[in-house]
C-alpha cells in the first residue's frame, strides 16, 4: 500500500514540473499568476509534509497509474487532474494540515468550471464539517455550506477552503501563503485576559460572563448600555434591563463569551440557537462562526476552549494579532487592521448603507420579538406566525432594497409574498401600526438614521404596506408573478451627497493629493473632457446627482447656463467658491460651443 507521504511526494514533484513549464513557457500575466498561487500555497505546504527536499527533480515517472502530463495538455486540465488528486488524498485518514493546505488552493484554482468543482465536493461529500487550525497557518474548512460576508452576502465556497489568519493576504479572506512569509505564529500572548468566568446575579437572570473569551465587538455594550458597560466595574448590572433584553443581548454575543443562568442553571439550550454551520467575515474584523461547527487543532483534536465559552458560535481572528489565538481578542482595533476597501464607482444600495442583513435581521427580530407582542393591534396579526418569520422579512427587505435574492431563492420571492396577505383584510390601523414599529426598530436596532436613507427607507414602507392592504382585501386579485420590487434612493439623494450642516469643516476640504485641473491656455478650444469635466469633483458630482450628472458632457450641455449662473454667483460648490480663471474657463466653453 502507497502511503500517504509517498503520495505527497509524487503530487509535489508533479507541481514542480508544471511551476518548471510555466516558468519556462513565459505565457503572460495569467500563467505567472498561476505559477506563484502554486508556489506559494501548494508547492511550499506540500514540501512541510514530503520527504522531498526543496528543490529536488521532479519525480521520473508515475506513482500509482498516474504521472507528469504531457506538455500538450491544457493548463485548466492539468490543474483539474492536480486538484482531484489532492482531493482524493485528503481523505486518507493521516492527511495533514499542510496537504489540506494545498488542496483548498488547487481546488480554488479550477473553481472558475463548476462542474469541476461540483465532482471535487461530491468526491469530499462524506467528510464532516469542520474547522482545522493548522500550526501557524490557516484555518482549513472542509465542507462549511455558507460563507458570507459583513453585509450577508454569500461569499464563494469550495469543499476544501483555507481562509487567511495572518492578516496579510492580498487575496483576503483567502490564504496567499502569506503567513510563510511574515513568520506568523500562533503562540498565545502570556499577558492575555485571564481565563476567569464571572457570574452577575440580577432579578429574575444571572449574567455569565468571560472576558477572556470577548471580541469586543461591542453588541452587549452599544445595543444595551444599561446592563453592559464599557470601561467601568462592574461589567454587568443585570437588574439594568429587561429579562427578554438581556436574553437577546447575551444570544447577540459573536464571541460566545457571554451566557445567562436562570434558577441557578445555566441556559444554554437557549443561548446557542439551532442554526445550519455558517462563517461571517465580518468587516475590518474577526471571522464569526455559527452553528457549531467543530474547531480542530492539526492533529484533529478538539482545540481548547476559555471557561464557559460557547461550541455553537465563536470569533477567530483574523488580524494575526490576537492575544488569544486562534480566538479573536479584540486586537483588530487596536491595530487598525483593513479590510481592502471595494472598488466601485457607484453610490451604495440602500441594502449596503443599512448595514446588509445583518442589521435588517436584527430589526425585524426586534420588531417581532419586543413591539409587536405588547401592540394589541399587531398582536393577535402575528400571533401564529413561524419562529424564522423575522429572518423570512428581513430577507424581503434585504431583496427589495438592492441586496441578493435571498427571498427569491429560499422563500418563494413575489408569489409567496402575495400569498401571505391574501384574504387577510388587513386594515388601516394595523397597516399604519406596522410601519410605525418598525420605525421604531430601526432606531431600536441603530440602523443609519440620515434623511438620505430614511426618507428611502420610509417611502418603502409606506408604499409596500399600503400594496400589502389593498392585496389583502377579500376578493382582491394581485397580478401573479411580478418581481420582487427593487427600491433606490429617492430622487437620487445619497447619503454623501451634500455637505451636512453638522459636519466638522475639514470633511469638506479637497484632498490634497487630488491633482488641480489644466485650464486651457489662451486661444487653446476649450473641450469637456479636457478642461471642464476635471473641474467637477466626485464630491461635487454627488452632491448634484438628484438633478444632473457633473460628469456627463450632454447632461452638463443641457444645464450649462444654469451651471454657470450658480457657479459665479458662488452658489456652487456648496463649499466655497471656484477661482475667478475656473469660473472664466466654463464661461469660455458655454460661449464657443461646448465642444466635446
Amino acid at each position: 500500500m502507497v502511503t500517504t507521504a509517498r503520495h505527497i511526494t509524487t503530487l509535489l514533484a508533479d507541481v514542480r514540473a508544471l511551476v518548471t513549464e510555466l516558468a519556462q513557457a513565459g505565457h503572460g500575466d495569467e500563467d505567472a499568476a498561476v505559477r506563484d498561487r502554486l508556489e506559494r500555497s501548494v508547492l511550499r505546504p506540500l514540501e512541510q509534509e514530503s520527504a522531498l527536499p526543496p528543490g529536488a527533480p521532479a519525480a521520473a515517472g508515475p506513482a500509482e497509474g498516474v504521472g507528469v502530463e504531457p506538455r500538450d495538455v491544457p493548463l485548466n486540465a492539468r490543474l483539474m487532474e492536480l486538484a482531484e488528486r489532492a482531493t482524493r488524498m485528503r481523505l486518507l485518514p493521516d492527511a495533514g494540515p499542510t496537504l489540506l493546505e494545498a488542496t483548498a488552493a488547487l481546488q480554488d484554482l479550477v473553481a472558475d468550471d463548476r462542474e469541476a468543482l461540483s465532482g471535487l465536493a461530491r468526491l469530499q461529500a462524506d467528510v464532516p464539517a469542520s474547522i482545522t487550525v493548522a500550526t501557524n497557518g490557516p484555518y482549513l474548512v472542509t465542507n462549511v455550506p455558507e460563507l458570507v460576508d459583513w453585509l450577508g452576502v454569500p461569499l464563494p465556497v469550495r469543499p476544501q477552503l483555507a481562509l487567511c489568519r495572518c492578516g496579510r493576504s492580498e487575496r483576503k479572506p483567502l490564504c496567499d501563503g502569506s503567513h510563510r512569509a511574515v513568520g506568523f505564529t500562533d503562540a498565545k500572548d502570556p499577558h492575555r485576559i485571564p481565563d476567569r468566568r464571572d457570574s452577575y446575579p440580577g432579578l429574575g437572570v444571572t449574567v455569565l460572563d468571560n472576558r477572556g473569551v470577548c471580541a469586543h465587538s461591542g453588541f452587549c455594550t452599544d445595543r444595551l448600555p444599561t446592563v453592559f458597560h464599557a470601561g467601568s466595574e462592574p461589567f454587568v448590572t443585570p437588574s439594568g434591563g429587561r429579562m427578554d433584553e438581556i436574553v437577546r443581548a447575551v444570544r447577540s454575543c459573536p464571541s460566545g463569551a457571554l451566557s445567562f443562568a436562570t434558577d441557578d442553571r445555566e441556559a444554554r439550550e437557549q443561548v446557542d440557537q439551532p442554526r445550519p454551520p455558517a462563517i461571517e467575515v465580518s468587516r475590518d474584523g474577526p471571522y464569526r462562526v455559527t452553528g457549531g461547527l467543530p474547531l480542530l487543532g492539526s492533529q484533529g483534536e478538539p482545540v481548547e476552549r476559555n471557561a464557559g465559552a460557547s461550541l455553537e458560535h465563536y470569533s477567530l481572528c483574523r488580524c494575526g494579532q490576537s492575544q488569544n489565538k486562534p480566538f479573536c481578542s479584540g486586537m483588530h482595533w487596536y491595530v487598525e487592521f483593513r479590510d481592502p476597501p471595494a472598488v466601485t464607482d457607484r453610490e451604495p444600495t440602500l441594502f449596503e448603507w443599512a448595514g446588509g442583513l445583518p442589521a435588517l435581521t436584527r430589526m425585524t427580530r426586534l420588531f417581532y420579538e419586543k413591539h409587536v407582542p405588547e401592540d394589541p393591534l399587531l398582536a393577535p396579526l402575528f400571533a401564529t406566525m413561524r419562529p424564522d418569520h423575522p429572518e423570512r422579512v428581513a430577507s424581503w427587505l434585504g431583496e427589495v432594497f438592492g441586496g441578493p435574492p435571498r427571498y427569491t431563492q429560499r422563500y418563494g420571492g413575489y408569489p409567496r409574498m402575495i400569498g401571505q396577505h391574501l384574504g387577510r383584510a388587513l386594515s388601516e390601523e394595523q397597516r399604519a401600526r406596522w410601519v410605525q414599529l418598525i420605525c421604531r426598530s430601526a432606531d431600536d436596532a441603530k440602523l443609519p438614521d440620515d434623511p438620505e436613507f430614511r426618507a428611502a427607507f420610509v417611502a418603502y414602507l409606506e408604499w409596500g404596506s399600503r400594496i400589502a392592504k389593498e392585496n389583502s382585501t377579500p376578493g382582491a386579485k394581485p397580478p401573479p408573478d411580478m418581481p420582487v420590487p427593487r427600491w433606490s434612493w429617492v430622487c437620487d439623494a445619497y447619503p454623501d451627497t451634500r455637505v451636512a450642516a453638522l459636519a466638522p469643516e475639514d470633511t469638506a476640504e479637497e484632498p490634497a493629493e487630488e491633482p488641480p485641473p489644466v485650464l486651457p491656455a489662451p486661444g487653446e478650444t476649450v473641450s469637456f473632457t479636457g478642461h471642464i469635466r476635471p473641474l467637477f469633483r466626485d464630491r461635487d458630482r454627488r452632491s448634484m446627482r438628484f438633478a444632473f450628472d457633473l460628469w456627463s458632457s450632454d447632461d452638463v450641455r443641457t444645464h450649462a447656463q444654469a451651471i454657470l449662473d450658480q457657479v459665479e454667483a458662488g452658489t456652487m460648490p456648496c463649499d466655497g467658491r471656484w477661482p475667478d480663471e475656473r469660473v472664466e474657463a466654463l464661461r469660455r466653453w458655454v460661449a464657443t460651443g461646448m465642444a466635446e
